[in-house]
C-alpha cells in the first residue's frame, strides 16, 4: 500500500500548481490563513491490493502556511502500473446532512485519469525524486512494486493556498479510491474540520 498513500501525496503535490493556474474569475479566489483540525482516516471496509498500514500527521490543528510532520507505512501486494486513476469524493457536511461537492478546477470530487502521467510531468523523468522520497527509496513515478513503503517521521513546510470562496470552515469527508488496469486498487477514507 506504500503505493497508494505516496502516489495520493504525489498526486496532489503535483496537482497543486495546476489548479491555483486554472482559468477562474478572481472572486472565486481567496487567499486564506488555515487550520486543519482532528484529521482522522481509514482504509475503506473490503479486500484491497493497497492499504494503509500507519499514518500520523501532527500538529493538531495544522496551521496553512506552516509545518506539517508526517509518518506513514503503506503496503501494496501487487504491482500498480499506468494507467492509474484517482477518484475522490469530497463532502461537506450542513446542517444534519452530508453534501457531496462539485468538481471545480481541480478541486472537490474529482477524477483525475492518469496519474502516471502527472507525475512524470512533475517529477522529470531521469532525475532523482524529491527528498525526503529518495533518501527512503520512495519511487515517484509509476510502475510502483509490490512490497512496504515506509516514509518515518519527516516535517514538511506547507505554503499558503488559494482556495475558491465556496470552500467555506465546515466537516469534511474525502474518500479516496485509486484503479488500476480498471480494477479497485485501494480505498482511504480522509476527515477533517476546516478552519479560516
Amino acid at each position: 500500500m506504500a503505493q497508494l498513500l505516496f502516489c495520493f501525496l504525489l498526486t496532489f503535490a503535483a496537482l497543486g500548481p495546476f489548479a491555483s493556474e486554472a482559468a477562474a474569475p478572481a472572486s472565486l479566489y481567496n487567499w486564506m490563513f488555515l487550520s486543519v483540525n482532528d484529521f482522522t482516516w481509514s482504509n475503506c471496509d473490503g479486500n484491497w491490493s493497497g492499504n494503509i498500514i500507519s499514518l500520523s500527521v501532527s500538529p493538531n490543528p495544522i496551521n496553512i502556511p506552516g509545518e506539517l510532520t508526517i509518518s506513514i507505512v503503506l503496503e501494496t501486494t501487487e504491482r500498480l502500473t499506468a494507467p492509474t486513476k484517482i477518484i475522490l469524493t469530497a463532502k461537506k457536511k450542513i446542517l444534519l446532512s452530508w453534501i457531496t461537492l462539485p468538481c471545480i478546477d481541480n478541486i472537490g470530487s474529482c477524477t483525475y485519469d492518469n496519474i502516471c502521467e502527472v507525475l512524470d510531468t512533475s517529477f522529470p523523468l531521469g532525475e532523482p525524486c524529491p527528498e525526503p522520497l529518495h533518501t527512503y527509496g520512495i519511487p515517484c513515478h509509476c510502475p510502483f512494486e509490490a512490497g512496504v513503503y515506509s516514509l518515518p517521521e519527516a516535517t514538511f513546510t506547507l505554503p499558503n493556498v488559494e482556495l475558491p470562496s465556496w470552500l467555506t470552515s465546515g466537516d469534511y469527508h474525502v474518500n479516496a479510491v485509486i484503479m488500476a488496469d480498471n480494477q479497485k486498487f485501494a480505498c482511504a477514507n480522509f476527515t477533517f474540520f476546516l478552519g479560516s
